[in-house]
């Protein structure tokens, strides 16, 4: 028996020895952890231990054959945990499929298949439901199915009624591992590349095998899409794999849709929509080399490939890339350092990119690709500016805007109206007393969704009825005041009853595959006038959409937070890009109440490339990312006084660098939050390397302070978030 060092998924900066046969590192082990059985990763065997040898457990069961993470994956998770200053146990659990969270064995690799059984047989010689008989004859002239093909093939309601009749059995079928995809690419229509296109793709062809990170800077519609397509070409034609991230689930499914057209390939697929099951199958058929490209979400930056070639960062400014609990990684940082330490290209691409990418590009730490032109005849939405001070508003809407949308819908386009407000209206308000219905959690007004009949707090996820009187007053004059996508949605039914509307929210794009389908009737034309949040905003390509309304981003250019203006000028410019695309003229129109502020004017005019690169100036002079490096202490307790006290603690800590500063303590935006106050702390200093080893330096006496203990507290490095 050796000594092994285990990472836990505990709250824990360290490593726990037990006794086990020797091990690889990487292996996942089950042990005893107080009264409880956790499962860990083995990092290191050691000859000496912390305890003497009879106090220390044994490993009570090793669960892998091989190590889950092979030397390079476990040498980025031992980094990233260094560098957000994080638990290893917790960091190397949350990288793992939930799958293999669990004590089980890596399941074998084993297919879902359908069968026919003689009972089934025997049934299509009687009368039977006419799509049920149509299943069970396909069956008897193909075969066994995969699931998941006859999924596509018969709705879910089929196949159970043919399962619970027993006309037709479910098998599990081990199967062999394919490695021969390569010999299966068959390349679909390849469109000519504009001359800034192949540019870009002969850029990064050129230097595949490198380490290179390639910003790919392109307005909306000028086909980033097709770069990658052809730059992913030689990548798989030579055997190696692609991985590509997407910031929404919504947007996978077309992107899916577009490669498999290209390639003839099985894609894998990473996001949250997926079962465990699934999620594991992709990472073990991407770890074997099964598949040569996978397209996910944020943690697909972790899923383990055979020989991987290739990055795609798709709209790399998204903030859906942040992790804002657990481990706060970015999973375009995390990208950069993979495919440094794999010594492979990677293309990060927007439209509107974060500052951050941006002046490392400026600074020729990245190589900057530039697509300034639509592809084919479209053109670029003109943008403009509705001052509605001298207008009324009918749901939020300027009677001039109305008629415009009259104007494009009488045309035959669509028109996409956006408000950042879901529910009916965002608070409730007495007409006689002034009283708000307020969270008493969290001190925030109800948001009211008319729907459900509820109220609900979009910040704890308190729910309560809709009160027919006044707590304060009793009066029945109960009002509520503002404009959500609900309202908006109902408003324009009413000023449009002949054309069709639909809402595009998180409340309304619940549940499996909702959002597709949504986007797909959109489309068909199924609906003209489209309403929603930011969900719509997210490089989703409506041919039809000539029009973008923006209701109300006002509040946005007077926030707190630092990179708000960037935000929001990132959101103008998206949506500005839904409309217009192909070979319709589009207009973008955004209500104000300051339109002659100098944010929307230099980006109305100017365009987003000039407003970033002036915004960065501007950051430089205020001594403001990503000129300085930031790290945040996040606290929160009953008790007002509690955070504050702790993160001023902190703060002292850090007095003793003159290179470091320390800012705080200050309320975060949401103040309040399920009846727990929130304080943060900023530390911050120009070298990234200084203010690590400064924190590094002060994290034994922050988890030694007695009033830590009485806080909820966290270490958010660079963050983009202070709500």
């Amino acid at each position: 028996m050796s000594i092994v060092q285990v990472a836990l998924p505990v709250p824990m900066r360290k490593l726990f020895d037990y006794l086990s046969p020797s091990l690889l590192p990487g292996t996942r082990v089950l042990v005893e952890f107080g009264r409880r059985e956790l499962v860990g990763i083995v990092i290191a065997s050691r000859g000496d231990a912390s305890v003497e040898h009879d106090k220390l457990k044994s490993v009570k069961s090793v669960l892998d054959d091989k190590p889950v993470f092979d030397a390079p994956m476990l040498a980025l998770g031992q980094w990233l945990a260094g560098y957000l200053h994080h638990p290893l146990g917790d960091l190397l659990s949350s990288m793992l499929p939930a799958g293999l969270r669990r004590a089980q064995p890596l399941p074998d690799m084993t297919i879902e298949m359908l069968e026919l059984t003689p009972k089934g047989e025997r049934q299509l010689e009687q009368k039977m439901r006419a799509k049920q008989q149509q299943a069970l004859m396909s069956l008897l002239t193909q075969g066994a199915i995969p699931l998941e093909q006859a999924r596509e093939q018969f709705s879910l309601a089929v196949i159970k009624a043919c399962c619970d009749s027993a006309f037709v059995v479910r098998k599990s079928v081990l199967r062999e591992p394919s490695l021969d995809w390569q010999a299966h690419i068959s390349l679909g229509n390849i469109p000519v590349p504009t001359s800034e296109q192949a540019l870009a793709i002969a850029t990064v062809t050129a230097r595949l095998g490198r380490f290179i990170t390639y910003l790919l800077e392109g307005v909306t519609g000028s086909g980033k899409t097709e770069v990658y397509l052809q730059t992913i070409q030689p990548v798989l034609l030579k055997g190696q794999q692609v991985l590509v991230l997407v910031p929404e689930i919504g947007l996978t499914p077309q992107t899916v849709k577009r490669f498999e057209q290209r390639f003839g390939l099985p894609i894998g697929l990473l996001h949250s929509g997926l079962n465990d099951r699934q999620r594991l199958t992709v990472w073990q058929q991407a770890r074997s080399g099964e598949i040569g490209l996978v397209i996910g979400t944020r943690s697909a930056v972790f899923t383990p490939f055979k020989s991987l070639g290739l990055i795609i960062v798709d709209e790399e400014h998204d903030e859906s890339y942040k992790q804002q609990d657990g481990p706060r990684y970015h999973a375009r940082d995390v990208a950069v350092v993979r495919a440094q330490r794999d010594e492979i290209p990677l293309i990060l691409g927007s439209a509107t990119p974060s500052l951050e990418s941006l002046n490392n590009a400026l600074h020729h730490k990245y190589q900057l690709l530039q697509l300034h032109q639509r592809t084919g005849h479209a053109k670029m939405a003109q943008q403009n500016i509705m001052d509605v001070r001298s207008h009324s508003l009918s749901y939020g809407l300027a009677d001039p805007m109305v008629q415009k949308m009259q104007t494009h819908l009488r045309a035959g386009g669509q028109v996409l109206v956006f408000v950042n407000r879901r529910g009916y209206a965002p608070s409730l308000v007495c007409h006689a007393c002034g009283h708000v219905e307020l969270c008493q959690r969290c001190d925030a007004p109800f948001t009211v969704h008319k729907s459900v009949g509820r109220l609900h707090c979009h910040r704890c996820e308190n729910v309560r009825p809709v009160p027919r009187q006044c707590a304060q007053c009793a009066s029945h004059d109960v009002l509520s005041q503002g404009v959500g996508t609900e309202q908006l949605e109902e408003g324009l039914q009413r000023l449009f009853p002949q054309y069709s509307s639909v809402r595009v929210d998180s409340d309304s794009v619940r549940g499996k595959d909702k959002l597709p389908q949504l986007i797909d009737a959109i489309n068909r034309n199924q609906h003209q006038i489209l309403i929603g949040t930011q969900i719509l905003s997210k490089g989703h390509h409506f041919p039809r959409v000539t029009l973008v309304v923006i209701m109300d981003v006002d509040g946005a250019l007077f926030s707190v937070d630092v990179r708000a203006t960037e935000k929001l000028a990132q959101l103008i410019t998206q949506l500005s890009g839904r409309a217009g695309r192909e070979n319709r003229h589009g207009e973008m129109w955004l209500q104000s109440h300051h339109p002659d502020h100098p944010l929307l004017q230099d980006l109305i005019h100017n365009g987003y490339a000039h407003f970033a690169r002036h915004a960065l100036s501007e950051r430089k002079a205020a001594h403001a990312p990503p000129f300085v490096q930031q790290t945040l202490f996040r606290a929160e307790a009953t008790e007002l006084n509690a955070a504050f006290e702790f993160l001023n603690e902190t703060k002292a800590l850090f007095t003793h660098n003159a290179a470091v500063q320390a800012l705080g303590p200050f309320p975060a935006v949401q103040f309040k939050r399920a009846g727990r106050f929130r304080m943060l702390l900023t530390v911050q200093c120009y070298s990234r390397k200084t203010l690590h080893a400064s924190i590094a330096e002060c994290l034994p006496v922050i988890e030694a302070s007695k009033r830590g203990k009485k806080v909820r507290w966290s270490i958010d490095v660079a963050p983009t978030d202070v709500s």
